[in-house]
């Protein structure tokens, strides 16, 4: 094969994962090889050559002969590009699970959307949906939530303003941006999130904000587990995680490139 005909494949392929990436991202239909053909106006047995080739790599997998999804590959290579607060939050993560044996979570957010970041690693199992990419609600999740921390009431109205809260969430979600907003005022005085039952059916959750050297959030630290397990010591917990977030927020300015931008969006 020629050098064109390469730099052509490793183009298309790119273009493939890409696309793959951002359907999961969104929360989009995901595709198979005669919809991805037909997005991407390419011949469908080009795509199926390149998409084994992905998933060969590990940069995409299928299961069952079913859509494609992002494979593990992607993401390691997407953490060996991140540095600072990002890197180093591996290890807070693994940390708090090692003292409390619960569920741990980086997350942020795009827009009313939650993007989780990093898992630790009891709650991204083989086989599990819990990945980094995973996308959530910001309004009736923990984490979610915790990125609003600094929003004033017409700033939430606004973000809301166009999204559907009909059947979306579990019994303690809010119903309409004013009830979010009742949510946080009741939160910020005890200084964390309690998300009881507000996303999934018997899971609580709590988050705090995890802010830059300048006070800006950057992204949220979240704890998911059975209701007994974490009410009980819910302050020792979000003490906690706060000190941990107080730890990776200041790391942020080395995750800024040579031109002054930011490694990862808040």
């Amino acid at each position: 094969m020629d050098s064109s005909s390469e730099s052509s494949s490793m183009t298309q392929g790119l273009r493939i994962v890409r696309l793959v990436a951002d359907r999961e991202k969104w929360g989009r239909r995901l595709l198979g090889v005669s919809q991805l053909a037909s997005e991407l106006d390419l011949e469908q047995s080009r795509v199926s050559r390149l998409t084994q080739e992905l998933c060969d790599l590990g940069l995409l997998e299928r299961v069952e002969r079913g859509p494609f999804r992002t494979g593990p590959r992607f993401f390691a290579l997407a953490d060996s590009l991140n540095s600072g607060w990002v890197r180093d939050s591996r290890t807070e993560l693994e940390t708090l699970v090692a003292t409390f044996g619960l569920r741990f979570r980086i997350s942020v957010r795009d827009g009313f959307r939650v993007i989780l970041l990093r898992a630790s690693t009891n709650d991204a199992l083989p086989g599990s949906f819990v990945k980094p990419g995973m996308v959530t609600p910001v309004w009736c999740t923990g984490s979610g939530r915790a990125l609003l921390w600094d929003h004033e009431q017409s700033t939430i109205n606004d973000l809301l303003s166009e999204v559907s809260f009909i059947g979306v969430g579990g019994p303690g979600a809010a119903h309409s941006p004013a009830e979010v907003f009742e949510l946080m005022d009741r939160d910020r005085p005890r200084g964390f999130i309690v998300a009881a039952e507000e996303f999934e059916h018997g899971i609580y959750e709590l988050a705090v904000p995890v802010r830059n050297a300048e006070g800006t959030i950057l992204a949220a630290l979240s704890v998911l587990g059975a209701r007994n397990a974490i009410e009980p010591i819910a302050k020792r917990i979000a003490k906690a995680m706060a000190e941990a977030a107080g730890r990776l927020g200041p790391c942020d300015l080395s995750a800024r490139d040579d031109a002054g931008h930011e490694g990862i969006p808040s």
